[in-house]
């Protein structure tokens, strides 16, 4: 079965938290997603939470769907994009 069949890539497209930029997730640079993210939620007046949870929420699911099929680069770049985005929400420890 491929990715478009499953539940989790279709909730990933078609969500009703956010309306996310085309290829968020496949960008090199984590402040770029981390900003996009930011924007998605803040845009969307269908999530169910506040904006930097939607968000965060939205990359987390992503990253555990992915699992194992992602490469130590891409998941080094979305753990970072998860940094980018607690701070651009005001969120640093």
């Amino acid at each position: 079965m491929d990715d478009s069949h499953k539940w989790s890539g279709e909730a990933t497209r078609k969500g009703d938290a956010l309306d996310l930029e085309e290829g968020v997730f496949e960008k090199d640079d984590p402040k770029e997603i981390a900003a996009s993210l930011k924007a998605s939620a803040e845009a969307s007046d269908r999530r169910k939470s506040a904006p930097y949870r939607s968000a965060m929420s939205m990359l987390t699911f992503y990253i555990n769907r992915a699992g194992r099929n992602l490469s130590e680069e891409r998941k080094t770049v979305l753990e970072k994009a998860k940094a980018e985005l607690r701070k651009a929400f005001g969120h640093v420890p």
